[in-house]
């Protein structure tokens, strides 16, 4: 006798530990995820606090310098302090980001060791340029509004940071020069003092009267009010040939008078060396904005400096008041 198959096939249903394990697995997931929620969302705040806190601090920073040197301000050193304490805070904020994220704090260490290292081999000449960038604002050989001439450019300083020094020529071109090469070569400053001394060399023909050359060219120095009179004009014949005499002329001046006042010098000794009686019109008016010398200590300042009594305040005891108009 022959049975009927079962028409209903068996079917395995999974066992309920297998459920509650893939339950319980879900639920650690979501337990994650919300976990990473959380800390992507106090790392994102953090990381917006440190922004916030790194330029509030650099603003502190340079108007602090800046009340310290009133009197002498130096942008390019409050650029400087207010750039690295952003950096700092930065620095500090990226890290704690970092361990809100889980990532331990000596891993961080190992790693920016070995990254550091890296680096410090990969990028020597940077570094060179960041260890001139602090050289040049310790020594201080200039500063931001200088004018100053390099091995390879000259022109006015417009910015300094710790790679670059930022320059404009005289044809207000940008040069970008680094760090190291002007640190390491000769560095001509021609804003440091406020006064130069102009040198005119010119040649008077044989043919030519030179006393007479050489006596209106000490009257015209002396007259003009943009040429110091102290030291004193100087004027001396420098070499003679068969054909002409060679002279220069001597005088000091101030920084923003020395270009005006050496091309009328060399203008007049021209036109005179062809004719001594030639005419010419009256030097121009000083464009400086103080044309006595500087006295020595004049620009420093100094912290521990007592302030100066204000005008209209007594030192002793109060005077008595004035009695009242009836």
């Amino acid at each position: 006798m022959q049975t009927k198959p079962n028409a209903v096939p068996d079917i395995t249903l999974p066992s309920i530990a297998n459920v509650k394990a893939d339950e319980t697995m879900f639920g650690h997931f979501l337990d994650w995820l919300g976990k990473l929620a959380v800390n992507l969302v106090v790392a994102g705040l953090i990381l917006f606090v440190t922004f916030w806190v790194a330029g509030w601090l650099a603003g502190v920073a340079r108007r602090g310098l800046g009340r310290v040197h009133r009197k002498n301000p130096d942008p390019t050193l409050e650029s400087f302090i207010a750039s690295l304490v952003r950096y700092a805070v930065v620095a500090v904020g990226l890290v704690a980001v970092l361990q809100q994220l889980g990532v331990q704090a000596t891993s961080i260490i190992a790693v920016l060791g070995a990254a550091s290292l890296a680096i410090g081999l990969a990028l020597q000449g940077a570094l060179s340029n960041v260890a001139a960038g602090v050289m040049i604002l310790l020594f201080r050989p200039y500063k931001v509004g200088d004018v100053i001439e390099t091995s390879t450019r000259n022109g006015t300083v417009k910015s300094l940071d710790l790679l670059f020094t930022e320059i404009a020529t005289p044809d207000n071109v940008k040069v970008m020069i680094p760090n190291s090469k002007v640190f390491g070569d000769v560095i001509l400053n021609y804003s440091t003092h406020r006064t130069r001394r102009a040198d005119v060399v010119f040649k008077v023909p044989l043919k030519t009267d030179l006393v007479s050359v050489l006596q209106k060219m000490r009257e015209r120095a002396e007259g003009d009010p943009r040429v110091r009179k102290e030291p004193a004009v100087m004027i001396e014949v420098v070499d003679l040939s068969e054909a002409f005499a060679q002279a220069a002329i001597r005088v000091w001046t101030a920084k923003e008078d020395y270009g005006p006042v050496k091309t009328d010098l060399m203008l007049a000794a021209h036109l005179w060396a062809e004719d001594p009686t030639r005419v010419l019109p009256p030097p121009r008016k000083s464009k400086a904005p103080d044309p006595s010398p500087a006295m020595p200590g004049d620009s420093d300042h100094h912290l521990f400096r007592l302030p100066k009594p204000r005008k209209g305040r007594r030192s002793g005891p109060r005077s008595p008041q004035s009695p009242p108009k009836a």
